[in-house]
């Protein structure tokens, strides 16, 4: 466990589950993939997926730049909201209403990194680490753009989903 006595060990507890996070989310998202119904959520998935991965080099880097292992962390954060998407996978019915869900469930997980990165972001900043900045820069940028593309899917879907028959 990493005792936190100053800003440095933060940052690098907030690296490490944010590592772990993303680490979890590079084994949940082909299964996302796998479940999307809507060939432009697959294929968001599928990016997002490759994203993820230098999502999970860069964190590599900031924890090198820091003089830390990246792993040895669990964020339990990320396990529930995988978990919470694992059940929507489960789920039967409307294709369109399941691809909604799955929506639902990615950006509850986008909502939550870029929450996390910002805070790390911001951390760095005040430590005046430029290149970590520069890295999670990076990373909330892409994370946001996540988070809009599956809005856009969201909204297009929206449109043929079937409504409530009164």
């Amino acid at each position: 466990m990493l005792k936190l006595t100053d800003l440095k060990k933060l940052l690098e507890h907030d690296i490490k589950d944010l590592y772990s996070a993303e680490t979890q989310l590079v084994k949940a998202l082909p299964k996302m993939a796998k479940a999307a119904n809507a060939p432009e959520l697959k294929e968001a998935f599928e990016s997002h997926l490759e994203e993820t991965r230098d999502h999970v080099e860069r964190l590599s880097q900031a924890a090198e730049i820091l003089g830390c292992r990246p792993g040895g962390q669990s964020c339990k954060a990320m396990k529930g909201l995988i978990e919470e998407g694992e059940e929507t996978i489960e789920e039967e019915g409307d294709a369109t209403i399941l691809d909604l869900a799955l929506i639902t469930a990615a950006q509850k997980v986008e909502h939550y990194e870029i929450s996390g990165y910002g805070s790390a972001r911001k951390l760095a900043e005040t430590l005046k680490l430029s290149e970590v900045v520069k890295l999670l820069d990076e990373t909330i940028e892409q994370e946001g753009a996540a988070d809009k593309k599956l809005t856009t899917i969201a909204k297009s879907l929206l449109k043929s989903a079937p409504k409530p028959q009164n």
